[in-house]
């Protein structure tokens, strides 16, 4: 039996939500609570480490700088690899309600994952299932 175009198209817009639906959760993982990490805050730490690398002079502790320096550059270069959380938000937010109606996705089940209650609410996912 051949499938519609309308249940080709469901299923389409299923897999596009779905994959939007991952990707900001994903993201939101891999982020680290307390103070955001920003290229910025990075090019700083590097600033700040070449400095002291300028002059320390005991050999353990210029192992211990060169260390950190290598690992903020390789942090600074994730950053510019790593998806924009903005626009995966924004993303989001779009399909969110729809997706939530979808699969019977509550609000407490959002927030237990790590969305935030503004990211719900601009989604226009409810604080309560409907029945």
């Amino acid at each position: 039996m051949a499938m519609s175009d309308a249940h080709k198209e469901a299923l389409a817009q299923g897999r596009r939500e779905s994959r939007v639906v991952k990707s900001y959760l994903e993201a939101l993982g891999s982020r680290r609570p307390g103070r955001p990490v920003t290229s910025e805050s990075v090019k700083a730490k590097l600033a700040s480490l070449e400095q002291r690398l300028r002059s320390e002079h005991d050999a353990l502790k210029r192992l211990d700088l060169v260390q950190a320096k290598l690992n903020a550059e390789d942090q600074l270069a994730s950053l510019g690899d790593a998806q924009d959380l903005s626009s995966l938000e924004s993303e989001f937010v779009e399909i969110a309600q729809a997706y939530s109606d979808r699969k019977g996705i509550s609000y407490s089940a959002w927030r237990e994952v790590g969305v935030s209650a503004a990211v719900l609410k601009a989604a226009g996912v409810p604080r309560t299932r409907r029945g």
